[in-house]
């Protein structure tokens, strides 16, 4: 059984430390105790560490060794058309499961008023929701949280293989776009729409700066689901041909 991984401000002379509220959840509901083993990652290095101490607001470690963490399959930014929040932060916890390197929301045409300008406050609570998925599905690093951008900002300045999710006809099977040699450091921008789907104007503009429009299949899917089926398409893509 693999060990459990949890993520740390730094490693410092060997030694390492979780304190307040993460350190209350090692010690109350993981029961963490001395001299237990873990995986810890400061966000670039994964380690094997000794618990030390196991406080109630204090959890510190000691490094055994550094070990070498799996790669990912391929680096994917996902921009995310904004939705109701409770939505959103559930599509942001299984893309971070799922190995996203970015998350960006985008306010599109048909996005709700709003939701841009409230998306800043809360970004604390969205980056403790990609750390406690990153630690359970034992990445070694965190994804990036980029703040809201507008629909001409993200189209721009997404880097690599330009995809847009799309529920037109004219948009193709998303494998159909997938480049067929495919390595780890390969980049893909993802792009899903909000409720109601692209306007015209901005399949246009997307158009323009070399997004593809691709489709999952017929049906007409949900914010969250169509980023989640994507993501699992292009992680078994890039598992099955790198």
């Amino acid at each position: 059984m693999a060990r459990r991984r949890f993520f740390v401000d730094e490693v410092r002379s060997g030694q390492a430390r979780i304190e307040g509220g993460e350190a209350h959840h090692l010690t109350r509901v993981l029961r963490v105790e001395t001299g237990q083993k873990y995986e810890i990652s400061d966000n670039h290095d994964v380690y094997l560490a000794e618990v030390q101490a196991a406080r109630k607001d204090l959890v510190t470690f000691s490094i055994v060794e550094r070990l070498t963490p799996e790669e990912p399959l391929v680096q994917i930014a996902l921009y995310v058309s904004l939705v109701r929040f409770e939505r959103l932060e559930d599509l942001l916890e299984k893309a971070t499961e799922l190995g996203i390197s970015t998350f960006v929301p985008v306010q599109a045409e048909r996005s709700e008023k709003g939701l841009d300008r409230a998306a800043a406050k809360r970004m604390p609570r969205w980056q403790r929701i990609a750390r406690e998925a990153s630690e359970q599905s034992r990445r070694a690093s965190l994804p990036a949280l980029e703040p809201s951008r507008s629909f001409r900002e993200a189209i721009t300045g997404a880097p690599g293989l330009r995809l847009m999710l799309d529920e037109s006809p004219a948009a193709r099977p998303i494998l159909s776009a997938l480049p067929s040699i495919r390595s780890k450091q390969d980049m893909v921008s993802l792009l899903i729409g909000p409720e109601g789907g692209w306007t015209d104007r901005e399949r246009a503009s997307a158009a323009a700066e070399t997004w593809l429009a691709v489709s999952l299949g017929p049906t007409i899917l949900k914010t969250e689901t169509a980023a989640i089926g994507a993501l699992a398409v292009v992680n078994a893509a890039w598992q099955a041909g790198s």
